[in-house]
């Protein structure tokens, strides 16, 4: 499922196109990237989500004062990484989440960051990647001291965070800013313009699996079956939609949620 989100910009006269930057957020269920990802784009908070839907929203963001049409994946893979070239072609760069209060997430996320080296070793192309320790909120019950989170940055030579999707609205989009600047950093350098777009409708040319290409055993490549990835309605257009997101409906039943003029989420 796509959902869209922003306003046309005012002003009149010609405008330069925004640059286009596909974000996905990667780790295992439970760490709060539905969480993080509606935290950014409403402001607004919901605790409980459905783990097993993975949706791909759209926002115009202003970064410093440039403007960028910001894709950003929410996935939704098992406890390990599967599938993975449904993100792994299609990112321009990758936001890995932890739970400050899980070991085991943190866990999780190291094995991320390693399929992420291999597939630019392998691809001989930089593929910028952001940690994030979230639920800092949750801080009195950590597993996860904020010196290994930095340890395991640094040695992946990647910017590390530590936020809350519950409390801090200001951090949580400063991260996904700071995960635009790099993949427009990383876009500059190569020139690339645009990711491959992989669609449900065609099926990849025939590869060898990726457990024997990365030596990761949870990583499996099959013919992907996933939501087709279609051009996004100009925002222009988008701004009378109504969106409906299975993703942002809190097992509690959450009333209807106003999301930005225009746009809800039921």
């Amino acid at each position: 499922m796509s959902s869209v989100f922003g306003k046309p910009r005012a002003g009149s006269g010609p405008q330069s196109a925004p640059l286009e930057v596909n974000l996905a957020i990667l780790g295992r269920r439970g760490v709060g990237k539905s969480a993080l990802t509606v935290k950014f784009l409403t402001r607004r908070f919901i605790s409980e989500y459905d783990p097993n839907l993975e949706d791909t929203y759209s926002s115009e963001e202003t970064v410093d004062h440039q403007p960028v049409h910001l894709r950003v994946m929410d996935t939704a893979d098992p406890d390990t990484p599967r599938n993975c070239e449904r993100y792994l072609n299609w990112a321009h760069a990758f936001l890995v989440v932890y739970s400050v209060d899980s070991r085991q997430s943190f866990e999780g996320s190291r094995s991320y960051l390693e399929l992420l080296a291999l597939h630019a070793k392998e691809t001989q192309r930089s593929y910028p990647a952001l940690l994030l320790g979230n639920k800092l909120d949750m801080a009195q019950y950590r597993q996860v001291r904020e010196a290994e989170g930095a340890a395991l940055a640094g040695r992946f030579r990647c910017p590390f965070f530590e936020v809350s999707a519950c409390l801090d609205f200001e951090h949580v989009q400063h991260v996904f800013h700071e995960a635009v600047r790099e993949a427009r950093r990383e876009l500059e350098k190569s020139s690339l313009t645009r990711p491959l777009f992989i669609s449900e409708e065609r099926a990849l040319p025939h590869q060898a699996p990726l457990t024997a290409r990365h030596g990761l055993a949870s990583c499996t490549f099959n013919t992907l079956s996933t939501v087709s990835l279609k051009e996004m309605p100009a925002v222009a257009q988008a701004k009378l939609v109504t969106v409906k997101s299975s993703r942002a409906q809190s097992k509690r039943k959450a009333p209807t949620l106003t999301l930005l003029k225009g746009f809800k989420i039921f």
